[in-house]
């Protein structure tokens, strides 16, 4: 299985840090075919998702991207939301060229920071192995997993 897409250990050795990426939840400025490229080929979660799937996805969601000083799209986050009680955080990635350098955090802060205005109750995602990066924001495991239930895979 192919490691979380925001594994923040992983990555370039570089002089570059988080500061030198802006984030912006522009959909129109997002690189479609490239984020649907890493989503379906790179991250275990969206295997296969066709493009289909993913622009109607993304067009019925908020969407964030971090982007290199070139202009070029780094990262991705996609959050499904009724924009007053919830909202799940998903479609996390970050380009394997830039892991490392503490993308993953600030893409997730700009997220939390984004949604805050919504005053939602909860904020749900779901990971492999990158939970210390959703803790720094707040994040924890859910206090009563056996009253969640699931349809599908």
């Amino acid at each position: 299985m192919v490691g979380d897409a925001v594994d923040e250990n992983v990555g370039v050795t570089s002089d570059r840090t988080a500061d030198d990426y802006e984030f912006d939840p522009d959909l129109a400025r997002m690189e479609l075919d490239r984020l649907h490229h890493w989503l379906s080929t790179d991250a275990y979660w969206a295997l296969g998702r066709t493009r289909e799937a993913f622009e109607t996805a993304a067009q019925h969601s908020l969407n964030f991207g971090m982007y290199a000083r070139d202009g070029s799209q780094v990262a991705y986050a996609r959050v499904v939301t009724d924009h007053a009680t919830f909202a799940w955080l998903c479609d996390v990635y970050v380009d394997r060229d830039h892991r490392g350098l503490g993308l993953g955090t600030r893409l997730v802060d700009g997220v939390v920071s984004a949604l805050q205005p919504l005053r939602l109750k909860r904020i749900l995602l779901a990971t492999a192995d990158a939970h210390e990066v959703y803790a720094r924001h707040g994040f924890t495991p859910l206090p009563a997993p056996e009253t969640w239930m699931i349809r599908g895979e």
